[in-house]
């Protein structure tokens, strides 16, 4: 049987070859036909519109399951030699591949975040500070319908502001939450759902390797993309606690209680009693009395002795530092052993950003070195633990920077053959408005997260929609300085459904590789048809309204 297998296959790809040589063939007698004056006006049909022929090749090659990095590096090459041919491209500019690929991805510094924060993401998920955090939150949760579906989604949350990693958050939910759901009687749908939807999160939740790639093309700051995503990407995460909660209220049979003696753990081990003493009244005074000076803007010197000047950030920071001391001296011991330090890390990385304090690079090592602390303190860091976690994130960090690379020669010789010329006079010619162009974008968008991965989308077609972007004009709804900020968030929320929508979700990928057999791969369609639902309307109501997407940046720097 094997034996037959195979000759069908080498018989396929032989009558393949033989077809695509009968169609050359036809193709090349038919011009050998043509006048000299049919043949040059065909060359100029065919110079005009030669890149919408090399767009097309790589949707057809992105089907054949071949590396998209050696794709999209061939494709520059084939093209370009053949622009070479057609006169529309000169073999000089081979060269400038060098410093494009120099100036834009090797001494790009903003680039340098990304494997920090990928080092970061693997040593959570092989150091089991990931799985402690599951299990904490799913005890305080026992009580409330869909406890452990609402766990998993706060984890996925977590776990997405700690790495920006999807293939890392949705692998380590499937493995450690996945069995545990089935075995509580979990609907296999909303179990598969729950686990890739928020899983997902990863790349709108900062710090997101996608959101720093999406500012660097767009040349907008980083930090500022960040603060933009953050109530964007909790909506969404309360959007899908809300859904899980009410599926479990209306429907119990689909996520089952948890048995009152499951997860049956002391109180004093999650909070301790709470204590009237003068330390904690005065510690409590001084954190709201800090946080009061932060929100009025309280701007004073103070004599101690020496001049201690008392500025907003640093009123901030002195309520947060006494907010952390005052939850720790209450949390019980499991709460402050695997709930409280991987928040306080996040906080540690979002806060230095925000605020100005350090650079994304500077985070992403900070965050690095903050996984293996909490590794080392939880016994786990281990020469074989770190061999693992290195030798997985330079794998990965090799395959996007391959893929950077690859684009960059890519959309290079796209746009010396014209292709953004022809992108603009299709929409130009289409008489669409700024609503319309916008609209037309988003929808492009989703259509391509059926086929594509966020990277490629993201470093393909977010290059050819720049300039149109900046031109647009939305009155009094979107400021025009901050128009380029409000389409990252949107093209964002939009690209959350590339990882769900079939055939290529690769979060679908992630969850079906690790599985268990019983789980179909038509109970994960299923079950992410809701949450993808979810994900649309948050992306109309970021059009709607873009103060949600605006209100933290421009409340930062007012």
């Amino acid at each position: 049987m094997e034996q037959l297998l195979k000759l069908g296959v080498r018989n396929g790809k032989a009558v393949a070859l033989i077809a695509i040589l009968v169609v050359v063939g036809l193709a090349f007698a038919h011009i050998s036909g043509l006048t000299p004056e049919q043949q040059k006006e065909l060359l100029w049909t065919v110079q005009d519109y030669l890149p919408i022929f090399m767009f097309l090749t790589l949707a057809v090659l992105l089907f054949t399951g071949f590396p998209v990095a050696f794709i999209l590096g061939g494709l520059a090459l084939l093209y370009g030699l053949i622009g070479y041919f057609m006169g529309t491209f000169s073999l000089i500019e081979f060269f400038n591949f060098l410093p494009r690929i120099w100036g834009q991805a090797a001494e790009n510094l903003v680039l340098v975040a990304v494997p920090a924060f990928v080092f970061m993401g693997v040593m959570m998920e092989r150091s089991g500070i990931a799985n402690d955090l599951l299990y904490c939150v799913q005890v305080l949760l026992k009580r409330v319908p869909g406890a452990l579906a609402l766990a998993v989604t706060i984890m996925g949350t977590v776990l997405a502001a700690m790495t920006g990693i999807i293939g890392a958050s949705v692998t380590m939910m499937t493995a450690l939450a996945l069995p545990t759901m089935m075995r509580q009687g979990y609907s296999h749908g909303l179990a598969c759902g729950t686990i890739a939807a928020s899983g997902t999160l990863g790349i709108l939740i900062p710090p997101s390797i996608m959101l720093i790639i999406m500012a660097d093309l767009l040349q907008v700051s980083v930090g500022n993309v960040f603060m933009a995503a953050i109530v964007p990407g909790l909506t969404l995460a309360t959007f899908y606690l809300l859904f899980v909660w009410l599926i479990a209220w209306l429907k119990p049979s689909v996520a089952p209680p948890l048995p009152p003696d499951l997860l049956n753990v002391p109180r004093e081990e999650l909070i301790r009693p709470f204590r009237w003493d003068k330390d904690v009244l005065i510690a409590g005074a001084a954190t709201l009395g800090m946080a009061l000076a932060w929100w009025f803007g309280v701007d004073v010197v103070i004599n101690l002795g020496f001049a201690f000047h008392l500025t907003p950030p640093l009123s901030l920071a002195i309520a947060v530092i006494l907010a952390v001391v005052l939850i720790f001296l209450y949390a019980g011991s499991l709460t402050r052993s695997a709930f409280l330090p991987p928040v306080l890390l996040i906080s540690m990385i979002k806060g230095s950003i925000l605020f100005g304090w350090a650079t994304p690079s500077e985070a992403g090592a900070v965050g690095a070195f903050g996984a293996m602390v909490l590794a080392m303190m939880a016994g786990r860091l281990n020469f074989p633990v770190l061999q693992g976690v290195c030798h997985t994130a330079a794998r990965t960090v090799a395959m996007i920077f391959f893929i950077i690379l690859s684009a960059t020669c890519f959309a290079y010789v796209y746009r010396s053959l014209g292709g953004d010329d022809i992108v603009e006079r299709i929409i130009t010619e289409a008489g669409l408005g700024s609503w319309g162009l916008l609209i037309l974008i988003m929808a492009i968008t989703f259509v391509l997260g059926f086929f594509l991965d966020w990277i490629e989308i993201t470093l393909i077609v977010l290059p050819v929609f720049a300039p149109l972007i900046v031109g647009l004009d939305f009155g009094d709804h979107v400021a025009a300085s901050e128009i380029k900020l409000w389409f990252i968030i949107l093209m964002a929320v939009n690209l959350q459904t590339s990882f769900l929508t079939p055939p290529f979700g690769f979060a679908l990928f992630y969850l079906k590789g690790i599985a268990p057999k019983e789980i179909k791969i038509t109970s994960i369609y299923k079950g992410i048809i809701p949450f993808v639902l979810l994900q649309v309307i948050g992306l109309i109501l970021i059009l709607w309204r873009p103060d949600i997407a605006l209100w933290l940046p421009r409340s930062v720097y007012q």
